[in-house]
């Protein structure tokens, strides 16, 4: 559950790790960067992006939650739609789905495989990939080797 912060607009949670955080006084989500651009929707828990969905989408998200905590302070901005995870920058969003789990993951290169359903160029060496999750085998060493890349770039 995410704790509020002192007030409107001033540092949440993520100013105790040591990275500065801005929450928006409209959604109270919090943002990198102060007025950051976003669409305003109020934030959630991840039980309730998660709630009613296969118990299958939750187990994939925790363990991919897991993986990026060991690798360092990892915000989840959990909305309706799903969770939002950013280190420093946005690294990846996890979004229930009616069959699956889409994992919208950013890296500084290409990857393919039958996962993988397209890609897409944000910026130089920032990648979008769109990996679709059914079970819990296809977060493989692969997928976490992915994810390491995903938060060293966000953090780099």
């Amino acid at each position: 559950m995410r704790r509020a912060a002192p007030y409107p607009g001033e540092p949440g949670p993520w100013h105790d790790a040591g990275v500065s955080r801005w929450r928006c006084p409209a959604c109270d989500r919090e943002f990198g960067r102060a007025h950051q651009s976003h669409v305003c929707v109020p934030g959630n828990s991840v039980a309730e992006t998660f709630a009613g969905r296969p118990g299958v989408q939750r187990e994939i998200y925790d363990v991919i939650a897991a993986h990026l905590r060991a690798l360092g302070p990892l915000h989840e901005d959990s909305v309706k739609v799903g969770v939002f995870l950013l280190s420093d920058r946005k690294l990846a969003e996890v979004r229930p789905m009616a069959r699956g789990v889409s994992l919208l993951l950013i890296l500084p290169y290409a990857v393919a495989g039958p996962r993988v359903r397209r890609s897409e160029r944000l910026a130089e060496g920032r990648l979008m990939h769109y990996i679709r999750l059914t079970q819990l085998s296809d977060v493989d060493d692969e997928l976490l080797r992915w994810l390491t890349d995903a938060y060293d770039l966000a953090t780099s």
